[in-house]
């Protein structure tokens, strides 16, 4: 791993608590196959009675006090278990991390934001007509009363706690055009294409921009991000000529912006766009489902953290049988690597949780630090 400071560096999978899925800077330690388990919101709203309402991503006092019921809650049912940060001694000091979910770019471009008592906020009302996505720019963030109150949090967070640790979901370029622009969007791409570039590029730049100033923000603080990590989550919707051709020249847009890069390609499978990702220099991270080609992932990113997503559908619906021969797969395939175990549900047993990381910590032991040979491998 090359540490920040340095061009390329790992990331890794984290989730704070509540919080959607983001990535962090890899500490070089990590387990042969490392668990990081995430509860959406609805699971702390049922256990601890939490709302994450508005003032959920508004009021960082509040918040701190929430985040002192979940790590209890915590503690409790996965006694000794490393999720989202909580340990024995003290509450986690992040903050930051999961404010305004999914939907901060939709607000920064002024996209009304709604929010629920147990689910994550989202971005939602009248998408971009022709002509308006035809002149989109960049937000002004600087007179963005939306963003400007991120950057007091930041501030408050560091006063209350000491630390502006945290980090926000910036999604995707596609992503995020898709809330902007909804599903012509995609016929944009094949019978518009200057008004879909138009989009793209206001995206592309509005996120470099948020990014900077959020992290000068933090600097303040002395607390240091150098990276940015984008979310594909929509491109199993496009073709892989497409995502080669119109859409990774705005990922290595990104990529060309900051020290670190990450890819958060969803749980699809990762096959379509493997090669074209791997044009992406020093890629610090990579995730995919368990339909990819294990194997070769591990092959085409050797250098690159990478993340099995584990759905919650399999996690509570398989038997413990199968589950332990996708995870014997995931190891031997393409370990080391993380194991993502995002937005678990109120219905998922804590046993069945439990028994993973149980079995993950088994799986570390008997690798080690060194991957089982592929047939045809060059690792």
């Amino acid at each position: 791993m090359t540490t920040p400071g340095g061009r390329g560096f790992q990331l890794r999978y984290y989730i704070a608590l509540a919080a959607p899925p983001i990535r962090a800077p890899a500490e070089g330690n990590e387990a042969y196959l490392r668990p990081e388990v995430g509860f959406n919101p609805n699971w702390f709203h049922r256990r601890c009675g939490i709302d994450f309402s508005e003032r959920w991503h508004t009021d960082p006092v509040y918040r701190r006090e929430t985040i002192r019921i979940m790590a209890e809650e915590i503690r409790r049912s996965f006694p000794g278990r490393a999720i989202g940060g909580v340990s024995a001694a003290e509450d986690p000091s992040d903050l930051i991390t999961g404010i305004h979910g999914a939907a901060v770019v939709g607000g920064m471009f002024g996209m009304p934001v709604r929010y629920f008592a147990n689910n994550w906020p989202s971005a939602h009302g009248p998408v971009l007509g022709d002509e308006e996505a035809g002149r989109l720019e960049p937000p002004d963030l600087s007179r963005s009363a939306f963003f400007q109150s991120i950057l007091a949090q930041v501030d408050e967070a560091a006063r209350i706690t000491g630390s502006a640790k945290g980090y926000l979901n910036w999604q995707g370029v596609l992503n995020s055009a898709f809330r902007l622009r909804g599903e012509a969007i995609f016929t944009d791409m094949l019978e518009a294409p200057a008004r879909a570039h138009r989009v793209f590029d206001a995206v592309a730049a509005a996120m470099i921009e948020g990014a900077r100033l959020l992290y000068e923000c933090q600097s303040r603080h002395g607390f240091e991000v150098l990276w940015i990590s984008t979310a594909n989550c929509m491109l199993n919707m496009i073709s892989a000529r497409h995502y080669r051709e119109i859409l990774l020249p705005y990922d290595l847009r990104l990529r060309r912006a900051f020290e670190g890069f990450g890819v958060h390609n969803c749980a699809w499978s990762v096959d379509p766009h493997m090669e074209a990702y791997a044009s992406i220099p020093d890629l610090g991270y990579i995730d995919m489902g368990l339909a990819s080609d294990l194997g070769r992932a591990r092959q085409l990113f050797p250098r690159a953290r990478r993340n099995l997503l584990y759905t919650p559908m399999d996690l509570r619906n398989k038997t413990w049988g199968a589950i332990r021969t996708d995870l014997d797969r995931i190891a031997a395939e393409l370990g080391p690597c993380d194991l993502g175990l995002p937005d678990i549900e109120a219905d998922v047993p804590d046993a069945r949780v439990l028994a993973v990381l149980d079995y993950c910590a088994e799986l570390s032991e008997k690798y080690g630090g060194r991957p089982p040979a592929l047939p045809g491998a060059r690792d």
